[in-house]
């Protein structure tokens, strides 16, 4: 019976939050995979992901081709907190922020973080930019497709329907 309980406070006090890791330095598919590792050990658990896709840089073109996949986790920390977590997780990966939009090893975005709406100095939710960008939405919509957009109060898929963003985005094999 205390193992019921303790499944059912711990269930209770879960989040559920909707990440987006890319990178294009580097060996991308084994810098996504390290990803997952610190995001399970530092953050939450993994408990749905994308297949990986493939992508040209969006904003400054000027770079090799990114891969992204969108990973669903349950965490007990705050919003503010897993931002936190996140970006250790990027530095402890040797992520050096030099340029806006600039090449990267690793990059890990909150797209969604339950249904919560926040502006704060570090963190944004929803992901401001989510629906304007096919590369976010599609990994997410293959994973939750039905979740729905807080701010915008559409569903992944209609909002993918109407993003009027041009870069292919591919399925990486």
């Amino acid at each position: 019976q205390l193992s019921l309980l303790k499944i059912m406070i711990f269930e209770t006090y879960m989040n559920k939050a909707y990440l987006l890791t890319g990178g294009n330095l580097g060996n991308r598919e084994e810098n996504l995979l390290a990803a997952i590792g610190h995001i399970n050990q530092h953050c939450g658990l993994i408990t749905n992901s994308s297949s990986l896709y493939e992508t040209a840089a969006w904003g400054n073109t000027d770079q090799p081709a990114f891969l992204n996949q969108a990973l669903e986790i349950e965490t007990e920390l705050i919003a503010k907190q897993l931002m936190r977590r996140i970006l250790k997780v990027e530095k402890l990966m040797g992520r050096i922020r030099k340029e806006k939009n600039g090449p990267r090893l690793i990059d890990i975005d909150i797209l969604l973080y339950a249904d919560e709406i926040h502006n704060y100095k570090l963190l944004n939710l929803p992901h401001p930019e989510m629906q304007n960008r096919r590369f976010a939405l599609l990994p997410q919509a293959e994973i939750a497709p039905n979740i729905i957009h807080p701010v915008k109060q559409k569903t992944i898929t209609e909002l993918l329907k109407v993003c009027k963003d041009e870069l292919e985005v591919k399925k990486y094999s």
